[in-house]
């Protein structure tokens, strides 16, 4: 007989109590006392090798005809891991950096490199030619793998270092041989699994050190809580397709390198991958091809696939899923979500985190998302979320402050910059995410980044509520809110605003519209009309140095 669905709380308490599948014990984590699951992987060597349990099933498809299965994909990475070893001594420590685009000869240097006990330096592929020579010159690898086009933003396209060029040399690696065993060298939770570099929003980048431990702690979040969700939904019909997910997202990001290269061996999925440009013709051809069942990732590109000429809602009725992160999903693209894919309107899934956390500490799903538009979920079971004033204590709920996250998913800390991983952190391990925030009966709210605030006269204003707001307008395509100098109270509020195609804006009226819910002192003093797309990152975050003309923007998509 099946069981009625459960309460969140309720399903989360038996997942993670005694003798059950995701049990939650305390252990020591790099001198802090934490919940950790009992039953994990200790190094993602051992989520490969379990992976050849999947057999001759599908793992991934390239859009350039590459096919691989979980047997084929494990021989590959030996092979591969061999080669490096025997060719240019990488092993335990040593580090290999990737500098290209989405390929599969990305992800097979990456996972020989974790292999070996190797640490994979995760090299922005939009990066220009002094920003990639300061993500070298930081990260010093002792092996590089690039593509041409990288290569050449280099001035005289010499890294330096002994490189693979991806187009000419990888296919020797990927045959060298077949019959390789994978490295048995002992690997420690703790161990440098790669260095992720951090959006960069203000300032040089920063290498987040992620551990095993952090990207395992990330999949078994992942895992509890798709589990506990599953508890509290009727069960899917006998007839529901497998799952098969489309990935797009840069795999020098977390969403791409967890979500999608790690993700596939440690459940038993196919994942369709795209490469080059973003591109939603491409991705809903291959939707109904190979059968995908999730569309994910940032919202920019899940407003470019919904708007599309050529979609059409009958067409992708397999789709039952949804969601992303990067960036909050506003109440408009939610509901537009809604009703362009109805079979995944219970299944819209927007996670919230930073590199620094795995990518992930919180998630908002299709319940929550009717209720609270606005929230950021619930804590995922199996690490920390609180809110701290600035000098850490706790704060109660309901009121603004600190975001902090704690578990085992948090990273190590920032390589070769001791000044800001102290900054990073509270006491007890209590890593600083940089946003501000709010608890309420158990839900996330966020306000804003830190530094994105504005102050107007002496009242803190929060640029993501305003942008929430215009971004409801039916004729506005993208928005960003930023502050700007004033004489007597410090600043103003300005939004830079994108109208959708056809559309014509009048500034007082958009600012009439802002004031029908807001209070007065944040209704934009100044309004900017532009016809070109905002400069964003490649989480999709929107560059707010960029336009206010503090940074140039280097950003290329290709």
């Amino acid at each position: 007989m099946t069981q009625p669905p459960m309460s969140f709380e309720a399903a989360a308490s038996v997942l993670t109590g005694a003798d059950s599948p995701f049990e939650l014990v305390t252990e020591d984590v790099c001198g802090v006392a934490m919940p950790v699951f009992k039953n994990r992987f200790r190094s993602l060597r051992e989520i490969l090798l379990k992976s050849k349990e999947f057999g001759g099933a599908e793992m991934a498809v390239w859009d350039d005809g590459t096919r691989w299965s979980f047997t084929e994909h494990e021989r590959l990475v030996a092979s591969v891991a061999a080669a490096i070893r025997q060719k240019h001594g990488i092993g335990h420590g040593s580090r290999v950096a990737i500098l290209a685009s989405n390929s599969p000869g990305w992800v097979l240097m990456a996972w020989a490199t974790l292999t070996l006990g190797g640490t994979v330096v995760a090299m922005n592929g939009w990066w220009q030619g002094d920003e990639v020579r300061y993500g070298l010159d930081l990260a010093e690898p002792d092996l590089l793998l690039a593509d041409r086009n990288r290569l050449a933003r280099l001035e005289g396209g010499d890294p330096g270092l002994p490189t693979i060029v991806l187009e000419d040399d990888f296919d020797a690696y990927a045959e060298h041989d077949h019959a390789a065993e994978l490295s048995d060298v002992p690997i420690a939770e703790d161990d440098l699994a790669a260095i992720m570099f951090t959006s960069g929003t203000t300032g040089r980048p920063k290498g987040a050190m992620v551990s095993h431990r952090n990207f395992i702690a990330f999949l078994m979040l992942t895992f509890c809580n798709s589990a506990v969700l599953r508890m509290t939904r009727p069960p899917p019909g006998e007839d529901a397709p497998p799952p098969v997910g489309i990935m797009s997202n840069p795999l020098f990001h977390v969403s791409g390198f967890q979500s999608g290269a790690l993700m596939g061996p440690a459940t038993g999925m196919k994942t369709v991958w795209t490469t080059g440009r973003f591109d939603p013709v491409k991705i809903m051809r291959l939707t109904l091809e190979e059968g995908v069942t999730r569309w994910g990732g940032i919202t920019t590109q899940l407003w470019r696939l919904l708007e599309h000429p050529e979609f059409e809602p009958d067409k992708f009725h397999q789709v039952n899923s949804t969601g992303g992160g990067g960036s909050a999903f506003s109440p408009d693209l939610q509901r537009t979500l809604r009703e362009k894919l109805p079979k995944a309107r219970g299944d819209i899934n927007v996670g919230y985190g930073l590199t620094e956390c795995g990518g992930v500490c919180s998630m908002a799903t299709g319940d929550l998302l009717l209720a609270h538009p606005d929230t950021a979920g619930r804590t995922i079971p199996g690490n920390d979320v609180a809110i701290f004033d600035d000098e850490g204590a706790r704060l109660p709920d309901g009121v603004d402050g600190n975001i902090c996250v704690r578990g085992p998913n948090v990273m190590l800390g920032y390589w070769k910059n001791p000044e800001a991983t102290q900054e990073a952190f509270f006491e007890d391990g209590w890593l600083r995410t940089g946003d501000i925030g709010r608890m309420r009966d158990g839900l996330l709210f966020l306000a804003s980044r830190k530094r994105d605030m504005i102050i107007r006269g002496g009242e803190n204003i929060y640029p993501l509520e305003i942008e929430n707001r215009l971004d409801d307008h039916p004729d506005v395509e993208e928005v960003a809110v930023v502050g700007v100098d004033h004489r007597e109270l410090g600043q103003e509020v300005k939004a830079v605003i994108v109208p959708r195609a056809g559309a014509r804006l009048d500034p007082e009226k958009l600012k009439e519209f802002v004031a029908e819910t807001l209070a007065y002192y944040k209704v934009p003093t100044y309004i900017e009309i532009r016809t070109e797309a905002l400069p964003r990152n490649a989480t999709g975050k929107v560059l707010k140095p960029v336009l206010l003309g503090e940074a140039e923007n280097t950003f290329r998509e290709e």
